[in-house]
């Protein structure tokens, strides 16, 4: 690994909202819909957060049907210690909306493939 390399992984690890993206994946795989929902973001935006956090290679992505799910990329570990140690510091009381958004949105998603549905299961 370069120092460019270790350059941009500490960027990409310096801001909020990708911090809180690898936080809520730290319990599993979620489809960038349920993303979206906890954070309380627009598709664009998380959108852009996961490409930055996949660039870097701290996660990983899937795509099924039209849509894609993301989660911690455990291939590499220094990256996974990394990523492991940071998320361990985030207090989980900031979490707390994010998680409570995110139980909403997956208890009260229509069926898969319903009409409104993202077409994701939780997995």
């Amino acid at each position: 690994m370069t120092i460019d390399d270790l350059s941009y992984l500490f960027k990409a690890l310096s801001d909020t909202t990708r911090l809180k993206i690898l936080k809520i994946l730290e319990g599993g795989e979620l489809c960038v819909c349920d993303i979206i929902a906890a954070l309380d973001i627009v598709q664009p935006k998380a959108s852009f957060h996961l490409k930055v956090l996949k660039s870097v290679g701290l996660i990983k992505d899937r795509k099924v049907g039209k849509w894609i799910h993301y989660r911690i990329n455990d291939m590499d570990i220094f990256k996974r210690f990394i990523v492991l140690s940071v998320i361990q510091q985030i207090d989980n009381t900031e979490m707390q909306d994010c998680r409570q958004r995110l139980e909403d949105f997956i208890t009260n998603k229509p069926k898969p493939f319903d009409k409104q549905s993202c077409g994701c299961r939780r997995i």
